[in-house]
């Protein structure tokens, strides 16, 4: 029997919850404000914004593969955890970086060549892509290590959910009093409304107050969360994993045979689709699109955020009666519907707040049961956890750089007119409804055939005939050779 917990204390969900805090702080500003920044602001052109996005992107899914493999296959510092020493090499990482992404290259101004100063941040991005992969990833890993039942995962995943949105709601409330106070104390009602030049200091004071918090947050769980150790036998000195499998312990190759795998790959790949780039283009939408004032791009995302920690607090009753994969179909529901809201209805005005709600309340759903599905897949097979949760993320983080890239490269022109306009009306409804579309289809797929381990069991049933032969085929540590 494991001797890990059905559950965890509320205070070490607390704990465990803040450890990727910061991580959340620093992807609310990159998604939602990195384009607006470097194009609005700084005045890059759209294709060298979208490479500056699509650098990390990339930067960012090639780590988080080989981040998860090294975290399965190599021990921690001493007795602190493989998990808890990576994550602490990632925090460092994004503690080092963070700060001159939002901040113009020193001794840069409004006259800078574009191509100096994406030569200056190009390096910060990729080390703060690599430590904000290392600290997800171990982050991830913690959750099957520290729980063991369908709905304790849940819960966590839910209790880690629910501080990405408060991290959010943190950022986008700074954001819009950093906004407010800027409005006070200007009388040029170009300044007070579009964005320009002049919005760089709001930007790297909001860059430091993020980098400020998430520090203190990365400390707390370092503190607060024990990470559950490998136990050493007598007779053999080598590490054994904390839990008791029923059949074979799978390596990080093994999973490429598991039809699970990809179905559970695609659909976390769809969900983070539709999460990341409406959280990146909303600004551009309500701006151009919409002609709304700039403080709008704090207080919409605000209102989407607190409807998704309003939602992420119902899941996981919602979950324990109709099951994930409905759960994740119901949370498709208001999407589609902020798509249609968002075609038909050209100028909303203040009705984009009731749009955002929806928008903000089915992200919440889908994401939570992407990672608890994702967990689900992994269930005890915790040794390679990691690398399952990268190479999720690699899906991920690739598809959302060059969907950006694409993006950036089809904005027909600089100017707003009636074609231009609209652009990026037609990106959201695109993103929100055409990736829903695929997300239900891969959907489906789990729910004719669920998630379980099957092609390497059925493979290891059919050929193992006896506890002999079975023995033979393993390893001294438990792995299949």
């Amino acid at each position: 029997m494991s001797d890990q917990p059905l559950t965890l204390p509320v205070c070490r969900r607390l704990t465990y919850a803040v450890g990727h805090f910061f991580n959340d702080l620093c992807a609310s500003m990159w998604f939602t404000y990195l384009l607006v920044y470097y194009h609005s602001v700084l005045g890059f052109k759209d294709t060298n914004a979208g490479v500056l996005l699509l650098v990390g992107q990339i930067a960012d899914g090639i780590c988080t593969p080989l981040v998860g493999y090294e975290s399965d296959r190599r021990a921690g510092c001493g007795k602190y955890g493989k998990r808890k020493t990576w994550h602490l090499v990632g925090t460092i990482s994004v503690f080092a970086s963070f700060p001159f992404i939002f901040n113009p290259c020193i001794g840069c101004d409004e006259s800078t060549p574009q191509t100096t100063a994406l030569i200056y941040i190009i390096p910060f991005i990729i080390i703060f892509q690599f430590g904000w992969a290392a600290t997800q990833i171990s982050h991830l890993s913690l959750i099957p290590e520290l729980v063991t039942c369908e709905h304790a995962k849940v819960e966590l995943t839910s209790y880690r959910y629910a501080f990405t949105v408060v991290a959010n709601i943190v950022v986008y409330a700074v954001a819009w009093l950093m906004f407010h106070f800027q409005s006070q104390q200007t009388d040029d009602p170009s300044i007070s409304q579009n964005l320009s030049w002049f919005d760089v200091p709001t930007f790297r004071y909001l860059a430091l107050i993020v980098w400020a918090i998430g520090s203190v947050t990365s400390i707390i769980f370092h503190v607060g969360t024990k990470e559950v150790q490998p136990q050493e036998t007598k007779e053999t000195g080598q590490s054994q994993p904390p839990t008791q499998t029923s059949g074979a312990l799978l390596q990080w190759k093994h999973w490429f045979i598991e039809p699970a795998f990809y179905q559970v790959a695609i659909l976390y790949m769809c969900t983070r689709l539709i999460v990341n780039l409406s959280q990146t283009y909303i600004p551009m939408y309500l701006t151009n699109s919409l002609s709304l004032p700039k403080n709008y791009i704090a207080t919409i995302p605000l209102v989407m955020y607190v409807s998704g920690l309003v939602s992420s607090l119902v899941i996981k009753p919602v979950n324990k009666r109709i099951g994930a994969s409905i759960t994740y179909f119901v949370g498709l529901v208001p999407i589609m519907v902020f798509s249609f809201w968002a075609l038909v209805d050209t100028n909303m005005g203040p009705r984009v707040y009731g749009a955002a709600v929806l928008l903000g309340a089915g992200s919440a759903v889908i994401l939570v049961m992407s990672l608890s599905m994702t967990a689900n897949l992994i269930g005890d097979q915790t040794q390679s956890g990691a690398f399952v949760y990268g190479a999720m993320s690699f899906t991920d983080k690739v598809a959302n750089g060059l969907g950006v890239m694409i993006i950036q490269a089809l904005h027909p022109c600089h100017t707003l007119d009636s074609d231009c306009k609209w652009f990026y009306r037609t990106v959201m409804v695109v993103v929100t409804a055409g990736v829903a579309a695929v997300a239900a289809l891969c959907l489906s797929t789990i729910l004719i055939w669920p998630i379980a381990i099957r092609q390497r069991l059925a493979v290891i049933r059919g050929l193992i005939g006896t506890h002999e032969d079975e023995t033979s085929s393993y390893g001294s540590n438990g792995r299949l050779n």
